[in-house]
């Protein structure tokens, strides 16, 4: 393993402790307030519960772990559905309660170890799921694209394919630190290629409005349902979003191990599995009682470590508190806010294909094998299912989607034989 520039527990000088933790704000700063604004929230609320979100997690696992937790992508589709018809209440229980499930995981773990994880989502169940996560919002992405008010607009379409082009150049040739920001980078330019546009064409791409009227001084727009004695229970919500933090779980797994390979630890030893998992859902759970989107912890931030060989949890804990402060700049928050639908398109389209096809690499990675009628079968089942938005609604009951994908895809996994009959001897 290569000698890092800092350990876990080292401290750097504090000009250079901010820069660094700034660099890992923009590296997490484009997909955190994506998700809020895909969904119709305050995008400052994202970042005020994703610094919040990460200090929780740097406490319970005794600042052990360099993680990050962001806005989740995971919960997307659930939140969309939950806002339109039951609000943001029903949203925040779901979270809260997918959050309770990364605590009741950790007890079972704790008790009875970890192997158990491994036969319910296997990576035939995991990598299909991933997939339906990324694909089953590709019609949005698509949506943003091309579609002013309901009908085709050529130059949506224009803005969104630079939008596109310039975050995988940006991916593919930026170096250092450009490297690490292609999504914000491609967000920045992205928007001023459509302010371009819409002075080209005489009609406005942006709506610059709400950024002079905003103060610069502004406390996010929290939405606590809970400070209502009458708090209103949702089951539908909680049936549709508690299976979602099974998903989110295997993401958790997976930057687990890669923090181990980068660090040199073995962090399902010290501090636990159970703890890191403790973690994870008491950042969910805050980021639902403040009305914000999931949280998880980012890929994002794992790759600026791989580069830049610091590991150092004060360097996070520095950039959960500039997100939290951020949170409070109303022109930035107006600001975001404005950025128009066609390049939110074009990042979602390069943002959720990365999504599936990391799906498609958990399969190829494990060497899933299907000339097998099993792991075709129940591929099949969850892409399908997912992707098309099988639901299952019982009165006020509804699990869709990803949720109802995963449910179908563990299930097949539990009671299909390791071998069709019409394969035995074979």
């Amino acid at each position: 393993m290569e000698k890092p520039i800092y350990d876990v527990h080292d401290m750097p000088k504090p000009g250079l402790l901010l820069g660094l933790s700034f660099q890992h704000l923009f590296a997490m700063f484009g997909a955190t307030v994506l998700v809020p604004i895909l969904v119709g929230i305050d995008p400052s609320i994202a970042l005020f519960s994703s610094g919040l979100g990460t200090m929780a997690h740097l406490t319970v696992t005794k600042f052990k772990v360099p993680a990050y937790m962001g806005s989740s992508f995971a919960y997307i589709g659930a939140m969309q559905y939950l806002l339109k018809h039951d609000g943001m209440p029903a949203v925040a229980q779901g979270a809260m309660v997918g959050g309770l499930v990364y605590f009741i995981v950790a007890m079972i773990v704790k008790r009875a170890g970890n192997a158990w994880i491994d036969k319910i989502l296997p990576p035939i169940v995991v990598g299909p799921v991933v997939m339906v996560i990324g694909l089953s919002l590709s019609g949005n992405a698509v949506n943003d694209s091309m579609n002013r008010n309901g009908e085709y607009f050529l130059p949506y379409l224009i803005i969104s394919l630079f939008t596109v082009f310039a975050v995988i150049l940006f991916n593919m040739y930026g170096k250092g630190f450009v490297s690490i920001i292609p999504i914000l980078l491609g967000i920045i330019v992205g928007y001023l290629f459509a302010l371009v546009v819409g002075k080209v064409i005489g009609q406005p791409i942006v709506d610059f409005s709400h950024v002079t009227s905003s103060p610069w001084i502004k406390a996010p727009t929290f939405d606590i349902p809970f400070l209502d004695y009458q708090v209103k229970v949702y089951p539908s919500a909680i049936l549709m979003m508690a299976p979602i933090a099974f998903v989110t779980m295997t993401e958790h797994f997976g930057h687990i191990m890669v923090l181990n390979s980068l660090t040199g630890r073995d962090y399902f030893k010290d501090p636990g599995l159970d703890k890191t998992l403790e973690g994870d859902g008491l950042a969910q759970i805050i980021a639902g009682f403040f009305g914000a989107p999931p949280v998880t912890s980012y890929g994002e931030n794992i790759g600026v470590m791989a580069i830049s060989k610091v590991y150092s949890v004060f360097v996070i804990a520095g950039a959960a508190v500039l997100a939290v402060l951020l949170s409070f700049v109303g022109k930035m928050s107006a600001l975001i806010s404005s950025i128009p639908a066609p390049v939110l398109g074009g990042v979602s389209i390069a943002l959720f294909g990365v999504i599936a096809a990391s799906g498609l690499r958990i399969l190829v990675e494990n060497k899933t094998d299907f000339n097998d009628k099993r792991n075709l079968l129940i591929a099949s089942v969850i892409l399908v299912s997912g992707i098309g938005n099988l639901t299952l609604q019982i009165g006020n009951f509804a699990i869709t989607g990803v949720a109802f994908s995963t449910i179908l895809g563990i299930f097949l996994n539990m009671i299909l034989p390791k071998t069709a009959a019409n394969e035995a001897g074979h």
